[in-house]
């Protein structure tokens, strides 16, 4: 039985779909304060592990993080239903600008809109 990281591409894949995200959060007005200027590298790399792990691949995050605490680590920032919307348009340009099954983009796709509406934190 493969794992969903198995069938997706593994690494090669998420480091694309990561890649592609944070070229949109570089440009974007509201996303793109959030990170240091010095943080947009090892933000993406976090998110690659996070996402390679959440999918079935290497513990990387869990061995250089610990626990993911996805609400926790965010707590800092102000996200609100601006911020939300931001990120699941950065993000859904990402998936659609990778190659996939359509029902591996389904299932992705689920689960990242259930996470991202998760980290709402402030509201409007």
């Amino acid at each position: 039985m493969t794992t969903f990281y198995e069938e997706i591409g593994g690494e090669a894949f998420f480091a694309e779909l990561v890649s592609q995200f944070y070229a949109q959060v570089a440009v974007d007005p509201i996303l793109r304060p959030m990170y240091p200027d010095t943080d947009l590298k090892a933000a993406a790399l976090r998110l690659q592990w996070f996402l390679e792990q959440y999918w079935g691949g290497p513990t990387t995050y869990q061995e250089n993080r610990g626990h993911p605490r996805l609400r926790m680590r965010h707590a800092e920032f102000h996200i609100n239903l601006a911020a939300h919307d931001a990120w699941v348009k950065a993000m859904r340009s990402a998936v659609d600008g990778v190659e996939m099954k359509p029902e591996l983009k389904a299932q992705l796709w689920s689960y990242l809109e259930m996470a991202a509406a998760a980290m709402i934190n402030q509201p409007d």
